[in-house]
């Protein structure tokens, strides 16, 4: 099981779309997939299809250890297995909604805040092969719990100078969460999202997280669209609402890329 941190600490880099996308296509290939709301804004439970007003439980319950992971997590329709022959996937949501910027506030008055997710999430991860965490666009202890329950980071990159300049503050919280409360943890790469591969700035900006910072960007990047735009909306994922666009195709591609052979060629863990 590979619990990954989805987090960019700079907003509109598409790192909730990412989240869900990349969930959906793990959830294709025949994996059990538990995506996990980090945001009070609670968008990656919205972009599920899902109403934030309308949840009794939520992760806000689990760090305030009122209720259990699996009493918060919600199923969502799961796609349909590629290979058509592997195991059927499994796509869950640990929603969000406001309420979690309480959460924030109190976690900060206990000892041990740090471990509180990953203790909880601990209780299913032997049900999941992946667990991806939409870690909120801040450094602060809402991201640090989602960075020290994570054995990856992904950080989502748009290709332009400030997004470029938030990667080397990320990476030193990274290098801090290594150092104090989670040793483990590695950054798997960055993803370049929202990509017009026309202009100059898009490839110098790739080349300098490569160069700068030492970070692998992975590709194929994901190209700029308006279907990325419309999915969040409809309450769907970009591989549902436009299975054949450039943006899918390239998440399901990357997706391969994070998981390896299809859960058909390779045993559960």
């Amino acid at each position: 099981m590979t619990t990954m941190a989805v987090a960019n600490q700079k907003g509109g880099v598409a790192k909730t779309t990412s989240t869900h996308a990349l969930g959906v296509a793990l959830a294709e290939r025949g994996r059990r997939v538990l995506l996990v709301d980090l945001d009070p804004q609670a968008s990656l439970t919205w972009a599920c299809g899902v109403d934030p007003d309308a949840l009794e439980l939520s992760v806000h319950d689990v760090l305030l250890k009122r209720t259990k992971v699996p009493e918060a997590v919600l199923g969502l329709e799961s796609p349909a297995p590629r290979p058509a022959d592997g195991p059927v996937g499994r796509l869950e949501l640990l929603p969000s909604t406001i309420d979690l910027a309480g959460a924030e506030l109190h976690l900060l008055t206990k000892t041990g805040r740090e471990y509180v997710l990953a203790k909880a999430l601990s209780a299913v991860a032997a049900d999941h092969d992946w667990i991806l965490l939409d870690c909120p666009p801040s450094l602060g202890i809402l991201t640090i719990n989602g960075l020290t329950a994570a054995d990856e980071v992904l950080i989502p990159l748009q290709c332009e100078s400030l997004s470029q300049r938030g990667v080397g503050q990320l990476l030193d919280t990274i290098a801090d969460v290594h150092d104090y409360t989670n040793e483990h943890l590695r950054v798997r790469g960055a993803i370049a999202t929202l990509f017009d591969g026309r202009t100059n700035l898009a490839h110098q900006v790739v080349a300098q997280v490569r160069d700068d910072y030492d970070v692998d960007v992975l590709e194929p990047y994901v190209p700029k669209s308006v279907k990325v735009a419309e999915a969040p909306a409809l309450g769907r994922s970009v591989l549902a609402h436009a299975p054949s666009s450039k943006p899918a195709t390239a998440y399901r591609e990357l997706a391969a890329l994070l998981d390896g052979p299809p859960a058909s060629k390779r045993s559960r863990r």
